[in-house]
Formats: structure tokens, sequence, C-alpha cells
């Protein structure tokens, strides 16, 4: 029984392990793609995805960092995110990706090793940044101390963006979950209600793995 409206954010611990938390695993072990001997439609769909998300992160990436399988980690990021947030849409499922600690513990590493890998090998490129050109300088001090907040939040900015357009989702459809009642001569009404708000809450989960990965790569090419 629901104690409360936010208890399905809640992951309980059974045997001092947060049980729940694995549910972000359960998805890759039942897709055993490479068991299939022919390429099924939901394998040729995929297929197509990340070949044309590829082709946009190698446009997006700044040319002097693009190497062979730089976009490897981007499309991994977004499938990975993609497949919590459509799994999370089910009943008596876990929404990791409704928690700030899962999406800062995924945008944080992954910044912070962009960040250390410019400052190493183009530290010029980078102190360049922190003062845009034309600035007076009088205002030069003042500019590295925005440009460096600005840099510094961005995981934050990432993280929270991620967390609050899913918990708003879930929320709205645990309201409507409640109001439900087969009793009532507006059952039919509020059902095809909740319906197409799950279908819209599905392409959220796909809109938000999409812009948390694309805007990753913008910013390690805006910060080279």
């Amino acid at each position: 029984m629901m104690t409360s409206l936010f208890s399905m954010f809640d992951p309980t611990a059974v045997t001092h392990i947060q049980i729940n938390w694995m549910n972000m695993m359960l998805s890759i072990m039942i897709m055993p793609i490479l068991m299939w001997k022919s390429l099924s439609r939901n394998n040729f769909l995929l297929n197509l995805v990340v070949t044309n998300l590829n082709k946009e992160f190698e446009s997006l990436f700044n040319k002097n960092l693009l190497m062979k399988g730089s976009t490897l980690l981007m499309l991994s990021l977004f499938l990975f995110i993609l497949t919590n947030n459509i799994t999370s849409n089910f009943p008596y499922t876990f929404c990791c990706s409704a928690h700030l600690c899962f999406s800062f513990a995924l945008a944080l590493p992954i910044w912070l090793s962009i960040v250390l890998f410019l400052w190493m090998n183009m530290n010029k490129s980078m102190f360049a940044h922190l003062v845009p050109t034309g600035t007076p300088n009088l205002l030069m001090p003042f500019m590295v101390l925005i440009e460096l907040t600005s840099n510094f939040i961005r995981p934050m900015a990432l993280s929270v963006r991620l967390t609050a357009n899913l918990i708003a989702g879930h929320l709205l459809m645990a309201l409507l979950g409640t109001t439900l009642n087969f009793h009532s001569n507006l059952w039919v009404l509020i059902l095809i209600i909740q319906m197409m708000f799950i279908s819209f809450e599905l392409m959220i989960g796909l809109i938000q793995s999409y812009v948390f990965s694309v805007l990753m790569t913008l910013y390690s090419s805006e910060m080279s």
C-alpha cells in the first residue's frame, strides 16, 4: 500500500541490499540480441537509431578530439538511460533515472574526465575559453569567475534536468492512477487519458536520454 506519493522513489532495502537498484541491469539481461539467428524488427530499429546517432555525434564532436570510437561512450550513455527510462514506466518497476544520485553519478565522471583530458592536453585553448574575445581588461577577472562557474554547474544542470522531468511525469502518473474508479461513469475517459499520458511519458524518456547524451557531447566540443 502506498503510504506516500513519493514512496515509488524509495529504494526498499532487503538484507541491507537495495534490490530495486538492480532494475537498471535487468533490461540488459533480458535482451540477448546476439542469440537471434536473424535480425528482428527491434534489432533493425536499434541499428538504425545507433547509426543515425553516430553520424550526429560525429558532426558535433570537435575535429581535434574526434578519434575512432569517440562516439561509443555517448551512444552507450544514450542507450543505457533510454532503457532505464522506458522500463520505469511499467507497473511495479523502480525508476532509477528519477534519482539525483543516479543521474549525477553518470554526469559528473564523464564531464570530469573530459575536463581533465582537455586541461592536460589543450591547456592553452582552455585558458582562452575563460576570457571571451573583446572583453575589457577591467572585466576579465569577473569573466573568468563566470566562465568557471558555468562550467562547474554543467553536470548538476544535466542531472537535475533528467531527474526533474522524470519525477514530474511519474508523480502525474501516480495521481492519475488514484483517480481511476471503475464504478464511476467517467472511468473510460480517465483510462484513455492515462494511456495517452503513458505514451507521452515514453516519448519524454526518449527525449531526455537524447538531450543528456547530446549536451554531454556539446560540452566536450565547446570546452575544446
